[in-house]
Parts: C-alpha cells; structure tokens; sequence
C-alpha cells in the first residue's frame, strides 16, 4: 500500500502568519560538503574574473567582454545549475541554485547578466517549452553557447504588460509568425542569441511567447542604455521587423 503526502503550496505573504515546522526550515548549517565547494568556486570566480576588471565591465569598451564572462561562467558548469541533466545541465535542487545565486549575486553588472540568463531567459523553455525547444535549446543555454534574454516591457506596457502591443501574424502557409514590434529595456539584449519574445496573435485575450532566434532576421537594435548603475550590462532597446519565426517556437504547444 502506498502513500503519498499532500504539500500545500504557501501564496504570498501567508508564511509571515502560517505555522511552520522546524523540519521545513533549511538553514546554511545543513549545505553538503559538495554545496560548499561550490560556493567557493564562484567565490574565487568573483575574486579572479570580476573584481579585477569591475572599471573595465562597467565601461563597455568591449561588447564582447560580458559574453565572455559568461563563457568562462559555462565552463565552470555556473549557468547550467537548474538545468537537469538530460538537457546537458547539472539538475541541482533549488537550494544549491540559491546559493550560486546568493554568492554571485555580488557580481555587480556580471550578476544581472548572469541572472538574466539563467532565471528569465532560460526557465520559461525549461518549465514551459515542449520536449523538442528542451532539447534544442537548453543544452546551449546551460553551456553558455548561447545567451538568453526575456522580451516582455515596451514603452507603453511594463507593470501592465498584457497591455503590449507587438503582434504575431500567421503567414498564409501557417508555417511561421511574423512578428512586429519594440520592446525596451532588455537585459543582455546585445548579445543575446534567444530571446523570449510576447507578442499578441490576433485579438487574443492574453499574450502568447515565441522563442526567437537572432538569425531569424527582422531583428534591430538601439544603441546601448547608458545607466546610473550596473553600467557594464547590456540594456537595449529592440525591434521586430517582420520577424519569421516557425510555429514551432511558439513557447508551449498550448495557446
């Protein structure tokens, strides 16, 4: 006879009131030896890739300096935490991917494009995709082949995003969308190689993701945002032109 334990999922700010069992709570005492190591590792790449070169980053004398650091960041395995195994990640569990977020989270302009990437760039495809986007993308996500970005704001839609107004037409053949808009403020937009891109098809209620490719074509940009801080990431302002993007990458096989 088998049992199963029923886990009732906390919303919102119910935990600040709710009973909680000593059992349930997970304190930095109990990381494993392996966790440790690992939270060494991303120390010592701060120490040695970031720190150094903070003037450099935050100038953007050289666009391809971030990329880069996201490069050496995939070889290290840091960008393929969440990612399981299957897909070419680690398939750690969410408190070891806290604690890589924690530690680098002090990387100043590298932890936004780095948290760009794996969080808002790569879990849309890991939690949403079909079996085909996984295998196609998230083995070069979670190596750092290719960089991810999350193109959602536009200049009249940031709080109200299902207020945006980029759209997704079907071609006639109904084998591709042609997409045709703006979004701005896009984190590592400028080098970029998917984006998550939502746009409206038709007179839908809600918005629908296409992941996109930058050689899809149809694809321009602004120049760099210049910031008051995180100065070295990327923050641009793109445009779709007509955009051919196959049906196949709308994100989800569910409209």
């Amino acid at each position: 006879m088998s049992t199963s334990v029923e886990q009732k999922v906390i919303k919102g700010g119910e935990f600040l009131i709710k009973d909680t069992q000593a059992s349930d709570i997970f304190i930095p005492e109990e990381f494993s030896e392996e966790q440790l190591m690992i939270k060494q590792s991303c120390q010592d790449f701060l120490d040695q890739e970031i720190y150094t070169r903070l003037d450099e980053i935050d100038s953007m004398k050289h666009p391809e300096l971030m990329p880069s650091l996201m490069d050496k960041a995939g070889e290290l395995g840091l960008l393929g935490t969440s990612v399981p195994e299957r897909y070419g990640g680690f398939g750690m569990n969410f408190n070891t991917s806290m604690l890589i977020a924690e530690v680098l989270g002090a990387g100043h302009s590298f932890a936004v494009a780095m948290s760009a990437h794996t969080g808002i760039g790569t879990l849309p495809i890991l939690y949403y995709g079909t079996e085909a986007q996984k295998q196609k993308y998230l083995p070069r996500l979670a190596t750092g082949e290719w960089k991810a970005a999350y193109c959602l704001t536009e200049p009249d839609s940031g709080s109200d995003a299902n207020a945006a107004k980029t759209r997704a037409e079907l071609t006639e053949d109904g084998k591709h969308y042609l997409i045709n808009g703006q979004k701005m403020w896009i984190t590592n937009g400028g080098f970029a190689d998917v984006l998550t891109v939502f746009a409206r098809i038709e007179d839908d209620k809600y918005l629908t993701a296409f992941i996109i490719e930058k050689d899809f074509g149809g694809i321009t940009m602004n120049e760099e945002e210049r910031k008051m801080g995180i100065k070295g990431s990327s923050t641009r302002q793109i445009f779709f032109n007509d955009c051919k993007v196959p049906v196949e990458n709308m994100l989800s096989n569910r409209r």
